[in-house]
């Protein structure tokens, strides 16, 4: 980390960790292809399926149920599509259902037409409302093909946990499929495939403390799979075609492996760092909103507003006293603008907030010096209500 600096935004990017960094190097010794048939290429095959089985066991699947792509927005667009298979027979989804809180990348309804898209409405806590998914289902034409519903475990900007289960099991009832991005849920509570009931979860190894650049399609099964996205020479089984990033999926699973360990313990105290944090806000600014406060959260991420400081404002404003933070997804080319998760909570989209997301390397003094530039911003605010 550079100098005088507070890296607070691990929810866009985690710092590539110590595993992670070795495992890479060791991997880019190895010269040869995984799908060539020598000595070279079995090493390599070697590596990349350890890897698999890695990234596997951190989401409580199969290792052959792990299709690795190059991240959570080629997994979304691989997944959400109108084309599937069981078996060898073609099976249509006709609709698509997506919490209005879900990542860009799964609101495009990947390969699905707009028109199919159908938005599903949270609360004011930012919880998807099961009683409307369960009105939207009912009324869904299975004649026209099957339902799927997408609904993220882990909100990206507020860090709010969904009822995922609850969610597939009213998709299963309806016949339906159960699509979940995991991305920010992965290495922050625990999260296994089958106890969400979840036909396909999404996951990006940079969340993690892995490379950029990989991510994982991960499968409940293998006689149900999307059309492939990419097709070519074969490789993943036919799924995803292309020579495999080899390096950075051997980071990504050494990244997956680091995760599991001591998860308990390690998010223990970060909530408690986090904790620290918000009581410091509350006692600088009463005023302060901490959206989701009051329901179940990942440990890691605070995400708030702060009346009359503009997203953009705050955000620059906290990078000049050394403090990177978000102003929630960092996923638009470096782009500030209305957050759809706050309007779908019922916000004035005007409102602006802003997201601290912590990680392993988080410590005191980051939270000290993150406190005392809150202090002086929230000092600053005009009584009108405009950022100073």
């Amino acid at each position: 980390m550079a100098p005088n600096r507070t890296y607070l935004d691990w929810n866009a990017t985690a710092p590539l960790s110590a595993p992670a960094r070795a495992a890479m190097l060791d991997a880019l010794r190895l010269p040869g292809n995984a799908s060539s048939v020598h000595g070279e290429g079995r090493a390599a095959r070697g590596a990349l399926e350890t890897a698999r089985r890695q990234v596997a066991a951190l989401v409580g699947a199969e290792a052959p149920h792990v299709t690795f792509v190059s991240g959570a927005t080629e997994a979304a667009n691989h997944v959400l599509t109108p084309e599937f298979r069981m078996g060898r027979a073609p099976l249509t989804v006709s609709r698509l259902y997506v919490s209005a809180i879900e990542h860009p990348a799964i609101r495009e309804g990947g390969r699905l037409d707009p028109e199919r898209v159908t938005e599903v409405p949270v609360n004011r806590d930012g919880i998807v409302d099961l009683a409307a998914l369960e009105n939207l289902l009912a009324g869904h034409d299975r004649s026209a093909g099957l339902p799927m519903v997408a609904v993220m475990l882990a909100n990206n900007e507020t860090g709010i946990i969904q009822p995922v289960a609850e969610a597939a099991a009213i998709a299963h009832a309806h016949g339906g499929l159960m699509v979940v991005d995991a991305v920010q849920a992965v290495g922050r509570v625990p999260v296994d495939i089958n106890a969400l009931d979840a036909d396909f979860l999404i996951l990006s190894s940079h969340k993690i403390g892995g490379p950029k650049g990989v991510g994982a399609l991960v499968s409940r099964g293998e006689v149900l799979m999307p059309k492939p996205l990419i097709r070519g020479g074969g490789q993943e089984k036919g799924h995803r075609s292309g020579t495999e990033n080899f390096h950075a999926i051997v980071g990504f699973g050494a990244a997956a492996a680091a995760a599991l360990e001591n998860l308990e313990e390690r998010n223990a105290a970060i909530a408690g760092l986090r904790d620290r944090l918000e009581a410091g806000m509350r006692q600088a600014a009463p005023d302060a909103i901490i959206h989701g406060e009051t329901v179940p959260r990942v440990a890691n991420t605070c995400f708030f507003t702060l009346p009359g400081l503009k997203s953009e404002t705050g955000q620059i404003a906290f990078d000049l006293e050394g403090i990177a933070l978000s102003a929630g997804s960092a996923c638009s080319s470096g782009k500030v603008g209305e957050s759809h998760v706050l309007s779908a909570m019922g916000y004035d989209p005007n409102l602006g907030a802003l997201r601290i997301s912590l990680g392993p390397d988080t410590t005191d003094e980051d939270i000290s010096r993150t406190l005392a530039a809150f202090a002086k911003i929230a000092g600053r605010r005009r009584p009108t209500g405009e950022a100073a």
